[in-house]
């Protein structure tokens, strides 16, 4: 990066803070380490939880990367929602949405994706499973990026590497979760796989 790009940055990024700051919310940040992993956040419940999530992502130093079915990104959308973060995946190609997302982790030497597991603001009685297999196909750890209403505080408090035991895993993410609570709290999904996604 240039000096500029690094000033514009540094400037974006503290503008960040002093906003969360000015609404009442505290920020955790407990980042890997390393330069490829995969923000698993939580619950997700309301529409405000995008402008807080991205004045947090802006704060902590990080782009917003999501995953969008390739469709979204044909004409001129496409550089919008490219702008915006999005990544594009062919469903029906000839390789699964967990080994497309694997592949660009390999390609790479720095991605960070951002995955609501719960996948709709409603409540869902358990999570899908892709960011799971992703970060362990990938071999990159998990972290674990959260909005606690309850307490205003958003941001990543902690991160683990998947160690192949689904069971041992998930009950990571449960005890994490478990006390933070979404705007919404009877629409938060529960922190479970199911058991045929488990196997």
């Amino acid at each position: 990066m240039n000096t500029i790009t690094l000033i514009i940055n540094y400037i974006w990024q503290r503008s960040a803070k002093y906003t969360l700051n000015l609404f009442g919310w505290s920020l955790v940040s407990e980042l890997p380490s390393v330069q490829k992993y995969l923000l698993v956040g939580a619950h997700h419940t309301s529409n405000w939880d995008l402008p807080i999530a991205l004045l947090m992502m802006a704060a902590l130093g990080l782009r917003l990367r999501w995953i969008g079915k390739a469709s979204l990104f044909k004409g001129p959308q496409g550089w919008v929602m490219r702008g915006l973060g999005g990544i594009p995946v062919e469903r029906g190609a000839r390789k699964n949405f967990v080994e497309q997302i694997v592949d660009l982790y390999n390609e790479r030497k720095e991605m960070v994706i951002t995955i609501a597991p719960e996948g709709t603001r409603r409540f869902v009685d358990h999570w899908k499973t892709g960011f799971y297999h992703i970060a362990e196909g990938a071999n990159i750890p998990i972290a674990m990026c959260f909005l606690d209403y309850s307490r205003k505080t958003c941001g990543v408090g902690g991160y683990f590497y998947p160690c192949g035991d689904i069971e041992k895993d998930i009950k990571i993410l449960q005890d994490f979760f478990a006390d933070k609570v979404g705007r919404f709290p009877h629409e938060q999904g529960q922190v479970h796989f199911l058991p045929k996604e488990m196997k």
